[in-house]
């Protein structure tokens, strides 16, 4: 969420802004309503100093006997208080839709950030690996021989429609695996605090991190009111929701292997084979709630930590920028890792991570206070897949895939399948 008084004092780059979100004449229709709650809430204050004022004077009519003026002075003083109330209602209103409209506005994003309208703007950062030069054509993950007995499409589809998969035997482990492998790195290497949180939250949590009220359409919501995550990123970004924490907390490191859960509204016809976008996927979350001097270098070394894990994991990478055309509604600046894929010989997305700034901190009222004294100021929040499980395990079969349709096993991965280092064309562990 963005700060009145700034947009107040500079509405013309307020406006610069948001032009770059495809967004114009913003600050408008927010001073409007930011004049109306404000002139209200003044109309109010002069009511009440008046029905005050009244009030003093109807004791001394009483007391002098003038009755005609204590009359008059008694109505005065319902009159004001009828006043105030509907001034006060107004002002509550107006106080409510200028709320609710600044909710529905994107973040401010880094001056840096490329133009461009959609994703074939954004900018290589850099790239790692060097895709295998292979002697046949690569499959798709569900096509590989090795991974059809293990990856149901059919079943799940009879459970629960499309855009699900039902994982067995050497699959089903090799993704779990995956997830492990993620959480050890992260926690055992990389100093994360490891967190298991609830996949039902409240209404409050997802408009403290910007999935509301803008985009309510790809998130589930239960008859009961709860809403299914679409990440871990909306549980630990929360875990500050409503604190002032004192400057020393600072910064926390939250890693989570959740399920998540989006709708995918607006994705009808994309990604329609395989598991490359579901309804239901794991993700292995971070998210760093830091002092405002650190988010920009916390940003870096988030996009370097899940780079690291497709490093171990042997598959080549591309990190990009993102232009402002798909830089996210909460996000300041986002790097996007995207892994090759040779089924598809081309890099897709794997993680997004994202330096939202003070602007989900503004939301959720999550303030620290500053060691030396003084008002306490907004938290900075960043959050990053590390990475994606489901998408990891398409990236593995389909870079590890042999000709004979068996699949190569990361190196890393041995230990947690029992020593087993590859996947047989026959869908088992070898």
């Amino acid at each position: 969420m963005h700060d009145i008084r700034q947009i107040r004092e500079n509405p013309a780059a307020f406006d610069t802004a948001m032009s770059r979100r495809g967004m114009e004449n913003v600050s408008d229709q927010v001073l409007d309503l930011d004049n109306t709650r404000r002139a209200k809430i003044a109309a109010a204050e002069t009511a009440l100093a008046d029905r005050n004022a009244a009030s003093k004077q109807v004791g001394a009519a009483k007391a002098a006997g003038n009755d005609e003026e204590f009359q008059r002075l008694r109505s005065l003083v319902a009159a004001k208080k009828e006043e105030i109330a509907a001034l006060e209602s107004e002002a509550k209103a107006a106080d409510a839709e200028l709320r609710n409209l600044l909710m529905t506005l994107p973040n401010i994003m880094a001056d840096d950030i490329p133009e461009g309208p959609d994703e074939s703007a954004n900018v290589e950062l850099r790239r790692s690996g060097t895709p295998r030069d292979l002697d046949f054509e690569p499959k798709e993950h569900f096509e590989i021989k090795g991974v059809v007995p293990g990856m149901d499409f059919e079943t799940a589809a009879k459970l629960s429609g499309s855009r699900f998969v039902v994982l067995s035997g050497a699959i089903a482990r090799i993704h779990r695996a995956l997830a492990q492998f993620m959480l050890d790195t992260h926690v055992d290497i990389n100093g994360l605090t490891e967190t298991w949180t609830p996949v039902l939250v409240l209404e409050d949590m997802l408009l403290g991190t910007g999935q509301l009220p803008k985009f309510g359409e790809d998130s589930y919501q239960t008859r009961e009111g709860w809403w299914l995550v679409p990440t871990a990123e909306v549980t630990l970004t929360n875990i500050v929701n409503g604190l002032i924490v004192e400057e020393n907390y600072l910064p926390r490191r939250y890693v989570a292997h959740t399920q998540c859960f989006r709708s995918e509204a607006g994705s009808a016809g994309r990604d329609t084979a395989g598991m490359l976008r579901q309804h239901q996927f794991e993700k292995v979350e971070m998210v760093s709630i830091v002092h405002p001097d650190q988010s920009v270098s916390e940003h870096e070394r988030m996009t370097g930590l899940a780079e690291d894990i497709l490093t171990r994991l042997g598959l080549p990478f591309r990190t990009v920028l993102l232009c402002s055309g798909d830089t996210g509604f909460g996000a300041v600046r986002t790097h996007d890792i995207e892994v090759w894929l040779p089924g598809q010989n081309t890099y897709r997305e794997i993680s997004s991570v994202s330096n939202c700034g003070a602007f989900q901190g503004r939301r959720m009222n999550a303030r620290f206070r500053p060691e030396g004294g003084g008002k306490p100021d907004f938290v900075h929040t960043l959050n990053g897949s590390g990475l994606a499980v489901g998408r990891t395990l398409i990236a593995v079969l389909e870079n590890g895939q042999q000709a004979d349709g068996s699949v190569d096993l990361p190196q890393v991965l041995h230990r947690y399948l029992g020593g087993k280092t590859r996947l047989d064309a026959d869908g088992t562990l070898a």
